[in-house]
């Protein structure tokens, strides 16, 4: 844990100003976890218990329609936070899947400890609820952009705000989270890359 902690507290001091006392909460708060590739951290009809930091590592979270056709809802890199947000805070059974792209080392908090911090200081509620208002204009950016864009433009737009996600995905699921088939963010791909 000794490796994981203090990036979790330079997110944190990114936010809010942390005395020692501060910093002794949230490494009590947290645990780390490694994280294989290909391995699932929220699944279906399960509880999301945990909110997850990313330290080093990708993940991905997709719900799975009726035909079995996967729609992928986020991507999360290192610095990055991911769960099911909808089961987490409501603590209702999750409806996505939150699976690693690569070998990752999370640091989670459960959602008991994330109240007793909330309750210990205002500071903390801050904190929670600022990383909660950037998620949900992130979210309304990107429901925007799928109502208003073409898929090229959004390809563009994602390329250049996130390279190195772009870099650490897998071409399916970042041409489902574009809304787009895979052949197309190819032939996209080859496109911008002979313009190079």
């Amino acid at each position: 844990m000794a490796n994981s902690i203090p990036s979790v507290i330079d997110f944190f001091e990114k936010f809010i100003a942390l005395t020692e006392e501060d910093r002794v909460k949230i490494t009590s708060s947290f645990k780390e976890v490694k994280v294989k590739k290909r391995q699932f951290i929220v699944q279906p009809n399960f509880v999301a218990t945990h909110r997850n930091y990313v330290v080093h590592g990708a993940f991905r979270s997709y719900v799975v329609a009726d035909e079995g056709q996967e729609h992928t809802i986020a991507f999360a890199i290192d610095d990055w936070w991911i769960t099911d947000y909808n089961s987490y805070i409501f603590q209702k059974p999750a409806t996505m899947f939150v699976v690693a792209l690569e070998d990752s080392t999370i640091m989670q908090i459960d959602y008991e400890k994330e109240k007793e911090l909330k309750a210990s200081h205002q500071k903390f509620e801050t904190f929670f609820r600022t990383i909660a208002e950037r998620g949900l204009a992130f979210y309304q950016r990107r429901l925007i952009s799928n109502l208003t864009q073409t898929a090229e433009e959004r390809y563009n737009e994602f390329e250049s705000k996130y390279p190195l996600v772009s870099q650490r995905v897998p071409q399916y699921a970042l041409a489902s989270f574009l809304g787009m088939t895979t052949e197309y963010l190819s032939k996209l791909r080859n496109h911008r890359a002979k313009k190079k």
